[in-house]
């Protein structure tokens, strides 16, 4: 692509746009400076809030891969990239998913999320490639994240996906993007110019983590990871998680420290089987048998129980 074709392209797009709130920042103070940035970002939730139906639908898709041995998969270049490798990286500690079950995929692999590798993105052949290096299958649900929504490795790869009858969706900053349109859903909080001009990692890059938060916790609510808003399927796997386990366990039963520990020590720090164990007063088998039964659903094991 030119360059003339590509300023062109650019101008077009609400993200690039110069934003006449703050023209004057490099002649303001510190503090000046970040009160204009906080200013800015509170328009981000309001952004989010519009495209809650969009987002519904995809953890709808989602959660229905998930049921089926499917996977979702993020892919996407720079912030978007890393973004998405930084959700797909913090569900295995916090869900007890193994780590194949959400994935990140980042244009230029994964020494593009230490270092910048911006030219990695151009080429669509790449996003193909990602996703055949994983397997991808019809089973899985893919998610395309954009600012601009024109990534040609995010083109690339949901192309790709449809092409073999995975579920795409797209993450975008821009209204009627390129990626909306070739995905079968479409994403789109319109959170207008950033505070420097094209710095999409600010005000574009929060809109998206707050949808990619969305996304992974409301889908693995959706299949049982958690009781009440406690994080049942926490992984204990250092001190601190050993610690929360331990707390979850407290606050999901009442008893003491103690006794949620020496719960625990039955359960190899099992959180959601010791809280069922403590509830209901289930032995370990019959316990696993219970949660097995309700699908993994504490809730419904525990109702079953006591009913």
């Amino acid at each position: 692509m030119s360059e003339q074709r590509l300023i062109s392209e650019l101008e077009q797009l609400v993200s690039e746009g110069r934003n006449p709130n703050t023209m004057h920042i490099d002649l303001l103070s510190t503090f000046d400076i970040l009160r204009e940035i906080n200013y800015e970002d509170q328009t981000v939730p309001t952004a989010v809030e519009k495209v809650i139906p969009a987002i519904a639908a995809a953890v709808n898709q989602i959660v229905a891969a998930f049921q089926k041995g499917g996977r979702l998969i993020y892919m996407g270049a720079g912030t978007s990239g890393r973004l998405g490798v930084l959700d797909a990286s913090e569900c295995p500690p916090t869900f007890s998913v193994p780590p194949s079950m959400v994935i990140g995929l980042i244009a230029g692999g994964p020494d593009a999320l230490q270092r910048s590798i911006e030219g990695a993105e151009d080429d669509p052949d790449e996003g193909r490639q990602a996703l055949q290096d994983i397997d991808l299958t019809a089973a899985d649900v893919v998610v395309g994240v954009a600012v601009s929504g024109r990534t040609p490795y995010v083109i690339g790869g949901l192309n790709y996906a449809k092409s073999i009858g995975a579920v795409t969706v797209a993450l975008s900053c821009n209204p009627n993007s390129v990626i909306a349109g070739i995905a079968d859903l479409a994403i789109s909080p319109v959170v207008g110019p950033e505070i420097l001009t094209g710095s999409t990692r600010l005000k574009s890059g929060t809109a998206q983590k707050l949808i990619l938060n969305m996304l992974t916790t409301a889908s693995m609510i959706r299949i049982g990871k958690s009781y009440q808003n406690l994080m049942v399927d926490v992984n204990a796997s250092n001190k601190k998680l050993v610690a929360r386990a331990s707390r979850i366990v407290m606050q999901a039963t009442g008893c003491t420290q103690e006794e949620a520990r020496r719960v625990l020590d039955q359960t190899g720090n099992d959180v959601k089987l010791a809280i069922l164990m403590e509830i209901t007063g289930m032995g370990i088998e019959e316990a696993r048998m219970a949660l097995q039964n309700a699908g993994g659903f504490l809730r419904r094991a525990i109702s079953a129980k006591t009913a």
